[in-house]
């Protein structure tokens, strides 16, 4: 190629640059001078949680009415703060706030998951997947696990699950939660002042023994074999504990 053809590529390109910056500015500004008509929520409620609904998320866009979008030119509506505000309320994973070629704002809203519910005297809370702490919420009570512990025991806080001790719990409730048997089986977990953990199931006159949060997987499998082989021959109320704490022991009494 020719010094004067790569003389005229570069101009060409360089103009092809100047255009679309062009048509992307008078795009922008043409979007600006749109007036916000409606605003279109939708939320994601993939895990059937419903602690935050249209009306909320209303309230959180317009300072709870102070400040209607409807009729606000695009150009004075801030975005970001919007998303900022909405992320701020804790029921919220993420929020993503954008305008439509309408004009019209648009609001995706994905929900915080919880997987447990903390009961003690001085504190009930949710615990989410991620071992953050989520209050209780008048609109909707979520199905999770409720645990207790004992008082010997420090709190059960945020803290506590991000440490490596508190990783080992949360990993278990993550499993719970994933599994639909475990899931629906287990009722209570109740962890005591070493730290051991045991269940109350809903279908089941025993305790099931678990002890400390390590090798679940492995104990999950020995206690499905107890629900399997040995249940069903000698029926669901005959043992009042199952340990599965032991390796390669199943211990019912």
């Amino acid at each position: 190629m020719g010094l004067n053809s790569k003389i005229k590529s570069l101009i060409f390109a360089g103009c092809s640059l100047v255009t679309i910056g062009a048509l992307a500015n008078f795009a922008e500004s043409r979007q600006n001078e749109k007036v916000c008509q409606k605003v279109a929520i939708k939320i994601d409620n993939e895990y059937n949680n419903y602690f935050i609904g249209d009306t909320e998320v209303e309230g959180l866009l317009t300072r709870e009415g102070e400040r209607n979008l409807e009729g606000l030119p695009n150009k004075t509506i801030d975005l970001k703060n919007l998303e900022k505000r909405i992320e701020a309320n804790k029921f919220v994973e993420d929020a993503e706030v954008y305008r439509g070629l309408d004009g019209n704002i648009h609001v995706q809203v994905k929900q915080n998951r919880p997987i447990a519910r903390i009961i003690r005297s001085d504190q009930d809370v949710y615990l989410d997947v991620k071992g953050q702490i989520l209050p209780l919420s008048e609109r909707y009570t979520a199905r999770v696990i409720p645990i207790t512990k004992s008082a010997l025991l420090k709190p059960l806080n945020q803290e506590f699950f991000q440490d490596s001790a508190g990783q080992a719990y949360l990993s278990l409730l993550q499993f719970i939660e994933s599994d639909q048997f475990w899931k629906a089986q287990l009722a209570q977990m109740h962890i005591d002042g070493k730290g051991k953990v045991s269940f109350l199931p809903q279908v089941g006159d025993h305790t099931i023994e678990f002890g400390k949060p390590v090798n679940s997987e492995q104990k999950f499998k020995k206690l499905m074999i107890f629900y399997k082989e040995v249940l069903p021959l000698m029926g669901w109320d005959k043992y009042k504990r199952v340990n599965v704490e032991y390796r390669d022991q199943i211990i019912c009494e």
